[in-house]
């Protein structure tokens, strides 16, 4: 074994070394092949997906001295030979993180008329790029649109956006993308296999999965699995090593979220952890393994990149899933990411994420209940015009009649009788504001025509409330959808005291009539 790490060791050295992005390879091999190079090349990608090296590569393919183009870089004349060992005084490597200052790009453009010393072609390589300084990049500018024939530049940038764009049209653009898993496998199983090391494939997918379509990554965590080449290793050992859970917990877990059994849930987690899973790391796979199933339940299990034992296991239980359990699910835990790093009880989170996964939807049951109890209700207080003997036939036809107008309607009876789920929905929508009314003790106070008074007991709920459009919003539309009808809201801090009797009678359409008359005096109270 090499004291050398694995990822420089094996770092490729052509362009058919080089594996995910063929549609980079095939073009400039055919530039260098065709002679016909552009002077400034901008690649782009997450890290690890092979930039530099492809940099280098190209470095090497330009003043490679082999006579067949196609063969090019050879990494047997003495170019490429300096290229690989790093003594080549025609390849510039600049790090834009530490060298991003304007002196920095002056002191460049000074000496990039100088002809070659030993090649044909002087390369100058900057890495991160995106962390140039406007003035540096102003500066680079002017060289970069009009360079000496003998120059080329490559750009490295993992964040294209920040690159102005006056750089980016005087280069020409290339998109890194991210491996696929498979490709990663293969190429760990070919480096185990030349270091000697045994490893099962399924610790290689697991390998290749934390890397995240990386590379690099990929191969330094193989360098990390590897303390005894003599040693074979399970997929056990790479679990514990990497710090991540047994895939059979994952998939027990979502499988608790499925069945809504929190009960196994919380066992699955607190057994995950005693094994010496890290929180972290056990969240972010249980947020992978969801969008999995999400992704099989919504387009299919070909959208996966997983082994064929787990696509499997994802089919099955996809079929039972419901599409809105698996976003809920993904919220939930996604969410709780950002809390377990930050808590101080690293798992408490994600077991009120099971939590939450796993209680009944409220948002699905709350407009089914409401609907049928406000049609019964205006039935009993509606008057019904006298009946004589002879129409006593044609009586019940008209009930039927009236059963549309009360729909529009609105009693502080019915917001009482849906407020729950009112509150519910809130809940669904924001769960910042479901504890907001729920700590505020906010109720229904009163109706008029169509607005919906809502009574806080504390003025900086109120003002929390009117400060915000958004959660207005989000309590108009929740309160209209449990009514079935549109209302506005409007928030008051009450005195400590709910809901009197005397509002409820006003909403009695009989009671409402004989005050209108004069039957019956009602003293007028403040608030309307």
């Amino acid at each position: 074994m090499s004291d050398q790490a694995l990822y420089l060791k094996w770092r490729p050295r052509g362009f058919d070394e080089v594996i995910g992005q063929t549609h980079i390879t095939r073009t400039l091999r055919n530039a260098v092949v065709q002679d016909r190079l552009r002077h400034a090349y901008l690649f782009n990608g997450p890290r690890g997906t092979g930039k530099t090296t492809m940099a280098r590569i190209l470095a090497k393919a330009v003043n490679c001295l082999h006579p067949d183009r196609q063969a090019r870089p050879c990494n047997e004349c003495r170019n490429c030979v300096a290229i690989n060992e790093g003594r080549f005084l025609d390849l510039i490597e600049i790090d834009a993180a530490s060298n991003n200052g304007v002196d920095d790009v002056r002191d460049l453009r000074e000496k990039v008329a100088f002809a070659p010393a030993e090649g044909r072609y002087k390369v100058y390589i900057v890495d991160e790029v995106h962390r140039f300084s406007g003035a540096a990049f102003d500066a680079l500018l002017k060289t970069l649109e009009e360079p000496p024939p003998h120059v080329i530049f490559v750009l490295a940038t993992t964040e294209l956006d920040k690159v102005p764009p006056t750089i980016r049209s005087r280069s020409l653009t290339f998109e890194f993308r991210r491996v696929s898993l498979n490709d990663v496998v293969e190429r760990l199983a070919k480096i185990a296999a030349a270091e000697g090391v045994q490893i099962d494939r399924a610790a290689l997918e697991l390998v290749a999965q934390q890397g995240t379509g990386s590379v690099r990554d990929s191969i330094s965590l193989l360098d990390q699995l590897i303390a005894a080449p003599s040693e074979r290793i399970t997929l056990e050992m790479a679990e514990q090593m990497l710090g991540t859970a047994n895939s059979r917990l994952v998939s027990r877990l979502a499988q608790a979220i499925l069945d809504s059994d929190p009960t196994d849930g919380l066992d699955v987690i607190a057994t995950a952890i005693a094994e010496g899973a890290d929180p972290s790391q056990f969240g972010r796979q249980i947020v992978e393994y969801l969008r999995q199933l999400l992704l099989t339940h919504v387009g299919g299990a070909h959208l996966v990149e997983t082994s064929e034992e787990r696509r499997a296991v994802l089919k099955q239980q996809a079929a039972k899933a419901s599409r809105e359990l698996l976003l809920r699910a993904i919220r939930a835990f996604n969410n709780a990411l950002s809390e377990v790093r930050s808590g101080w009880q690293p798992q408490l989170p994600l077991e009120l994420a099971l939590i939450e996964s796993t209680r009944p939807l409220p948002a699905e049951s709350a407009p089914a209940a409401s609907a049928p109890a406000a049609v019964p209700r205006p039935a009993k207080p509606i008057p019904q015009p006298p009946s004589t003997p002879d129409s006593e036939d044609e009586e019940p036809a008209a009930v039927p009649v009236a059963t549309p107008q009360p729909s529009a309607a609105i009693t502080l009876t019915k917001v009482l009788a849906v407020w729950k789920n009112v509150v519910a929905r809130v809940r669904q929508e924001s769960l910042p504001l479901g504890a907001l009314l729920e700590k505020a003790g906010a109720e229904p106070y009163r109706v008029k025509e169509r607005q919906v008074t809502i009574a806080v007991k504390e003025a900086w709920a109120k003002k929390n409330m009117d400060g915000d459009p958004a959660k207005q919003q989000i309590l108009t539309k929740a309160l209209s959808n449990a009514l079935g009808t549109p209302v506005s809201v409007k928030v008051i801090v009450s005195d400590g005291a709910s809901s009197t009797e005397h509002d409820i009678m006003l909403d009695d359409p009989i009671l409402e009539d004989q005050i209108k008359t004069g039957a019956i005096a009602v003293e007028e109270t403040e608030g309307d």
